[in-house]
């Protein structure tokens, strides 16, 4: 399955398992996040990211459409019996009926998942997918964690698995290529880990700002970033704009636009705002409060430090317009997005 990439890039090719009982939710959502790794943030805001794709495929017994729960439908586009090797293999959450046995359940499916790790793949579960790992024997003298609710049944059919249903990701295994997550929307947490594992922290806080991934309890903001620049044919304005874009932590730095551009003061306000859909001054707060996130994500800068930085002399002003644009403080947003190496 190794597609043909450009100098540089690296594409990690993700098996999303299906079977008869698979929730289609999940399912959708993975496949949706990992299609836009190394390509929605440049979709959204205009700057590039990593050279690193992640490439998702339905895999199944067989390729025709198959009938999933609650109405949902799938066609996978890769059958367990081609002879394809992938780096990620995912089992996804199911629905099952009371009373539902797995022991022997997914026989091919599980010999296929086992084949794919003993090749090399990382092998994962999202909630009750983890009984179809339990069904490869794999997770056998392991830790594993799956949804609550489940773990009764659990331990009553896999005694040799370490069970620990208080843990929302465990990660065991050689090399921790055995990977599963508790209940249903643990898929968020394992997600951002694979993304930050293969494709480095920078793009797993890329994805999480796009798809606001994580704590929302604040709202969008704190997610939101500068949206990709309007374009427009006005050549004075786009030298002003790249000019600030080096230059934004002048004093005054509204003044400095002006002298640069060559207009009246009232001329360049209107013309910068026709073009770019921003005042000049909400322009350059913009761009400073972006530079101000990316220094509380990749730096141990201290706040007071980074007002200076990007502009500010006092770190009150800044605090007061950093919450004003995001919706948290400063210390909050590098508590929550903060980039790990």
């Amino acid at each position: 399955m190794k597609a043909e990439k450009q100098a540089g890039e690296k594409n990690i090719e993700v098996a999303i398992v299906v079977v008869d009982q698979t929730a289609p939710g999940i399912l959708y959502c993975l496949a949706e996040v990992f299609a836009l790794v190394g390509v929605g943030w440049e979709m959204f805001t205009g700057k590039s990211s990593g050279p690193v794709r992640m490439t998702p495929y339905f895999v199944a017994e067989h390729t025709e459409p198959l009938q999933l729960p609650m109405n949902g439908m799938v066609k996978p586009q890769v059958a367990f019996n081609e002879a394809k090797q992938f780096d990620l293999v995912i089992a996804t959450d199911m629905m099952l009926v009371d009373g539902f046995n797995p022991r022997g359940q997914w026989q091919t499916a599980a010999q296929w998942v086992r084949s794919q790790y003993e090749n090399g793949a990382m092998v994962c579960s999202v909630c009750t997918g983890t009984l179809l790992l339990a069904e490869t024997g794999l997770l056998d003298g392991y830790e594993a964690t799956t949804h609550w609710g489940m773990t009764s049944m659990f331990r009553d059919c896999y005694p040799n698995v370490m069970l620990n249903p208080e843990k929302v990701l465990s990660l065991t295994g050689v090399e921790h290529r055995l990977i599963t997550a508790g209940g249903a929307s643990s898929w968020e947490e394992l997600a951002l880990y694979l993304i930050t594992y293969y494709c480095g922290p920078e793009e797993a806080s890329c994805i999480a700002k796009v798809f606001l991934l994580g704590d929302r309890s604040e709202g969008q903001l704190p997610f939101a970033t500068m949206a990709r620049p309007r374009g427009h044919e006005d050549a004075v304005i786009d030298k002003a704009q790249a000019w600030i874009a080096e230059h934004y932590d002048l004093r005054n730095p509204v003044a400095h636009m002006v002298e640069y551009s060559g207009l009246p003061e009232r001329t360049f306000k209107r013309r910068f705002r026709t073009a770019t859909g921003y005042t000049p001054i909400e322009y350059v707060q913009t761009l400073r409060i972006e530079e101000a996130k990316h220094l509380l994500e990749t730096s141990n800068m201290p706040g007071d430090d980074v007002a200076l930085e990007i502009g500010y002399d006092d770190p009150a002003t800044f605090r007061r317009l950093f919450k004003r644009k995001t919706g948290i403080t400063p210390a909050k947003y590098r508590q929550r997005f903060r980039v790990v190496a």
